[in-house]
């Protein structure tokens, strides 16, 4: 009888997993699908040798060929701007570093606990807040959950956990599906909240094993998706979501307001309009964080205030997302009101 070792057997990898390994990580491969003139490339490999580019197929396909300025292909694609120094742009713009304890965890306000509960992600979105963010030394590894969850479960003042990154949902099932189960052990929690960007970019993700995984939170789910453009919202994404609704998830929406991409009136209406026709909620627009590499993206809370307003003057007050400011050190977010005026339009 033979002795030698039984071959290991390796499950194979979702679709989702395959989907994130083809991903597109090479400017030059980015401008080949999309046709693009070589002048769009400028700076780009040295942009993206600082900030690496990453973006899913699935998403490209909703770029509009040949156009470099598509509001998607703006978010992804490396530039040359992101390489000047602006005053006041930093690493780490929320300060978050020194807030941690243990490491991966954040309690900035009263009643809810964040776990960075992974630092990889399905695309590098260019403006990304936590686009230098040290995830080797802070964020929840298989090494460092005990602690975390032993800080949770002795803290009878939680009574909101979110998971954020990177994305949560990079997490394979079996890791997500854990940690879900570890934290809806903990009575005092009485809501998990997922920030993801996965269901809008890669839904492949959105499959049974993980609303398998998500079935393991006793708790109430709210899940948070971030889109920027209504034509991030394909069909595609409109199955995930309605999956993550008919699994109990409460559905909200977070966008970063961004010059050139959604910065008019118009454009953030018809987000919300696709937002609602795929059961999600309109929650925040994010002042962009001032993080370096991203200060080309940034529009004025004046100007803000009024794109907001015009918002306003289309749409019913529940397709209106509050415009939301974060400051490092504050006990909460900064909410900043819509200027109103008699225009429609604000340019």
């Amino acid at each position: 009888m033979s002795t030698a070792s039984p071959t290991p057997v390796l499950a194979a990898a979702s679709a989702w997993q395959r989907e994130l390994a083809r991903a597109i990580t090479s400017p030059g491969e980015l401008a080949a699908a999309l046709g693009l003139p070589a002048a769009s490339l400028a700076g780009a490999a040295d942009a993206s040798a600082r900030f690496a580019l990453r973006v899913p197929r699935g998403f490209v396909a909703r770029m509009r060929p040949g156009d470099p300025r598509d509001p998607l292909l703006l978010q992804v694609l490396p530039l040359a701007q992101e390489l000047a120094p602006v005053a006041g742009y930093g690493a780490d713009p929320l300060q978050e570093l020194g807030q941690m304890q243990p490491p991966g965890l954040l309690q900035k306000y009263h009643g809810r606990a964040l776990l960075v509960a992974s630092g990889a992600c399905a695309i590098n979105c260019r403006y990304c807040f936590r686009r230098e963010f040290p995830y080797a030394e802070a964020s929840v590894t298989p090494r460092t959950l005990a602690p975390v969850l032993q800080a949770l479960a002795a803290d009878a003042g939680i009574e909101e956990v979110i998971l954020s990154g990177g994305d949560p949902l990079a997490l394979s099932d079996q890791r997500l599906a854990a940690l879900l189960g570890a934290i809806g052990r903990m009575p005092q929690v009485k809501r998990i909240r997922i920030h993801t960007r996965l269901p809008v970019v890669l839904p492949e993700r959105v499959d049974a094993g993980l609303l398998g995984a998500l079935g393991q939170a006793s708790q109430p789910l709210v899940v948070v998706l971030h889109a920027n453009h209504a034509n991030e919202l394909d069909d595609s994404v409109a199955r995930a979501a309605a999956a993550l609704a008919g699994a109990g998830a409460t559905l909200l929406n977070q966008s970063v307001l961004l010059r050139g991409i959604n910065d008019e009136a118009g454009t953030l209406a018809a987000l919300s309009q696709r937002l609602f026709e795929l059961g999600v909620l309109p929650y925040y627009l994010h002042l962009l964080d001032p993080v370096r590499g991203a200060a080309h993206f940034r529009v004025g809370e004046r100007r803000a205030r009024r794109i907001l307003g015009a918002v306003a003057a289309l749409l019913p007050g529940y397709l209106v997302p509050r415009l939301a400011r974060e400051r490092p050190g504050a006990p909460a977010k900064d909410i900043l009101p819509p200027t109103l005026h008699n225009r429609r339009q604000v340019t």
